[in-house]
């Protein structure tokens, strides 16, 4: 008989409890494939709204960690283009604001830029026409909040109190801007009360200028002083400012606690299960030490039944998890900010966790296995 067969069979004996183990470990791997999920998607789509524009540099008011607390003049856009090795530096203004969908608020990031802005060239509009210089009172909506709010060209939309009709619905790359509104930057200022404020700047370097190197123009940047001789702005690569993000530190936190919480009840149930595994199989495990096993081969023989109930576990929990993210799009407060795909990355934090489980929960109980005398072994009652 196969070493790995005869593990089979040992832990197929006690099905119940093998099976409640397994749900147990997969409960645990649920949740961190889950949570870990969310946030590492969260962090990729915000990188990826900038990767893939080509964007070299974040601006925000010194000192604050993102975009939404963000408030500085958008005059400081035309000092900064002026700056060599610039190519552009476009403005942005960004909201969170409540837009009702039925009798439900729901909550959209509310995008504004300037219609010419190099934030258009990647989006694919799909119905209607995109915003131009000028236009009063109107706005595109991404797929997925059109979809969701069930609005399309030529309806109406309220905002901050006020109505703008739908002049367009488009698709983007990113989910996030696919369930946001689009709206021009001045009409955007005017109704939240902002006029010549901008919540950050989008900057791109010319990199075949090689007169100064990008960390020397985020130095000249971070120099520039408002009219009262104060630096004002604070220049961060984007993978930096992706990393500082306040927003997504607190997502990754919340997701590894709770995964390591779910770590802990999970090692617990495989200790009780292996302890009590060894505990009922003392003779047996007497009789295969008196026939020549040595104490490693009975350590292997926990272990591997240990491991072989936590993979199993993290198979059942990886299935659950790439369900759940699935099905979460589905709900209309969650489809612009989550990608419902799975990370090969998060999938193998799962199973490591799986793996640690099997492992921590099994070592006491395999030592103690292995330290079992034959004499003993067979006395025992």
């Amino acid at each position: 008989m196969r070493f790995s067969t005869f593990l089979f069979k040992n832990v197929y004996r006690r099905r119940t409890r093998s099976l409640l183990t397994i749900v147990g470990v997969a409960l645990a791997v649920t949740t961190l494939v889950t949570l870990r999920g969310i946030s590492y998607g969260v962090e990729q789509s915000q990188a990826e709204v900038f990767e893939k524009r080509g964007v070299d540099f974040v601006i925000t008011a010194a000192g604050v960690p993102d975009q939404l607390n963000s408030d500085l003049d958008e005059k400081l856009g035309d000092r900064i283009r002026e700056l060599p090795g610039v190519v552009d530096a476009a403005p942005g203004l960004v909201e969170l604001v409540s837009v009702m969908r039925g009798n439900q608020p729901m909550s959209v990031l509310l995008h504004g830029w300037e219609a010419d802005t190099f934030f258009f060239h990647e989006l694919t509009v799909l119905r209607g026409r995109s915003l131009h210089a000028g236009d009063h009172r109107a706005v595109m909506l991404g797929v997925t909040l059109a979809k969701n709010l069930n609005k399309d060209v030529g309806d109406t939309v309220k905002l901050l109190d006020e109505d703008f009709k739908v002049i367009g619905v488009y698709q983007s790359f990113n989910v996030f801007e696919n369930g946001a509104v689009t709206i021009g930057l001045e009409e955007l200022q005017k109704l939240s009360g902002r006029k010549h404020r901008v919540t950050g700047f989008t900057v791109v370097l010319d990199h075949k200028d090689t007169r100064y190197t990008p960390e020397e123009i985020r130095e000249k940047i971070e120099d520039l002083r408002d009219e009262r001789g104060r630096p004002v702005m604070s220049a961060q690569l984007t993978k930096a400012y992706v990393d500082n993000s306040m927003h997504i530190k607190t997502l990754h936190a919340m997701a590894w606690m709770t995964s390591i919480i779910a770590l802990v009840i999970g090692t617990v149930g495989m200790l009780n299960t292996m302890v009590m595994s060894v505990m009922e199989r003392v003779k047996e495990i007497g009789i295969l030490r008196a026939i020549g096993w040595r104490p490693m081969r009975v350590l292997r023989m926990i272990l591997g039944e240990s491991l072989m109930l936590s993979l199993t576990g993290a198979l059942l929990g990886v299935g659950v998890a790439v369900f759940l993210m699935e099905w979460l799009t589905t709900f209309p407060d969650v489809a612009g900010f989550i990608t419902g795909k799975v990370a090969p990355v998060v999938i193998f934090q799962g199973f490591a966790l799986a793996v640690m489980v099997g492992l921590i929960g099994g070592l006491y109980p395999a030592y103690r296995a292995a330290m079992l005398l034959p004499t003993e072994a067979l006395r025992h009652e």
